[in-house]
Order: structure tokens, then sequence, then C-alpha cells
């Protein structure tokens, strides 16, 4: 008799099947046995810019800033060298505590009066712990603004890859920081849900 055959004399839910006088236990298969078809799965492997970006987010959830959660990596030759994410300097006041409602009092230009951006914090850790950034790549949750963008051109920093758009998040036309980057030679690109495979 086949193995089917087998298989239905000894009912649907045994673990086991004769055929030709063997007796064949599908029961305790070992774990690293491989499918009948042979084929083992290659497992996915997050890329890079895909891990990095999750952090980012994550750090960003760190912040105090009741308007918008930003955050940043730093990484060079695929090391973390430094982290950030907006919210005031250390030592003055939390946004989320001290102004839950409306957030920090604006600028004459209408923008934060207290706090530094998470690329700004970044930089500026690395700085403190005199961390050469030149040819790095600054991962971000939201792209700089033009004074941040300057920032980062000036630290040697040769590539920025970022999730969100800050000029529709402030309901601009255009990107400034993004333009002022790609004019003068750093590489700058928006994060693709296709790029989460890369090896």
């Amino acid at each position: 008799p086949d193995l089917g055959s087998g298989a239905s004399r000894h009912g649907g839910s045994s673990p086991s099947a004769r055929t030709n006088g063997l007796k064949f236990s599908f029961r305790n298969r070992p774990e690293n046995c491989l499918p009948i078809s042979g084929i083992k799965m290659k497992k996915a492997r997050p890329g890079y810019d895909s891990i990095y970006l999750n952090l980012a987010s994550q750090l960003a959830l760190r912040s105090h800033c009741v308007k918008m959660q930003v955050g940043a990596v730093i990484a060079k030759d695929t090391r973390i060298v430094s982290l950030g994410y907006n919210g005031p300097p250390a030592g003055t006041h939390n946004c989320d505590e001290e102004w839950p409602e409306t957030g920090c009092p604006r600028s004459e230009k209408g923008g934060c009066s207290l706090a530094l951006h998470a690329e700004e914090n970044a930089i500026l850790y690395a700085a403190k712990n005199k961390v050469d950034l030149e040819g790095a790549t600054l991962y971000l949750t939201l792209s700089p603004c033009l004074p941040c963008a300057r920032m980062i051109y000036t630290t040697g920093i040769k590539k920025v890859i970022y999730q969100n758009s800050y000029s529709d998040y402030k309901g601009f036309q255009l990107d400034e920081g993004v333009e002022f980057l790609k004019k003068f030679g750093v590489k700058v690109s928006k994060f693709s849900v296709e790029e989460k495979a890369n090896p």
C-alpha cells in the first residue's frame, strides 16, 4: 500500500503511517530537518537604513515636545556615533511639563524659542565628545530645516536619510534644508519601504 492508504488505515489523527512494512513517525521531528521540498527559506535581514531609522523613531518618543517628536541617529562605517531627539537644553524646562497645552513660547519667526532640533542635539553631543563626523550618515524621522542643514553641511556629514518631510509638516512649498544639502553635494534621500529588505 502507498503512504496515503497507510495513513488512512491508521486514521487522520495518527502521527504515524506504514508503507512496505516500514513505520514512519512524524512525532518529535528534529527541528533542523528540512521541509519535504528540501528548500530552506532564507531569513529576511533588515538593512542598516531600516535599523537606524527605526531607532530614530524610538528615540523620538523620548522628546518632551508637544508639537512634533523627532529622532536622529548618526552612523559612520555602519557604527552609531551619536544620537539625539528634539527638546530643550538640559537643565532648562521640559515643554510637556511647563506648557502641556501650547508648547514653549514662540520666537519672533514663529519657531520654538527653547527646543533644539534632533539633529542639533546629535551633532552637539558628537562635538562634545570629540567625535569626527566627516563622511558620516545622518538618519532623521523629519528632514532638516535650513539652519540645521547648514550645520549638517559644516560638520562634513555626507549623507542624510529621512522619513518625513519638514516642508509637508510646516506647510511650505519647498523643503529648503533638503535643497540646500543637495546643492552642495550632500546625498539626501527619503526612505522608502522597499529599502527595508536590503542586506
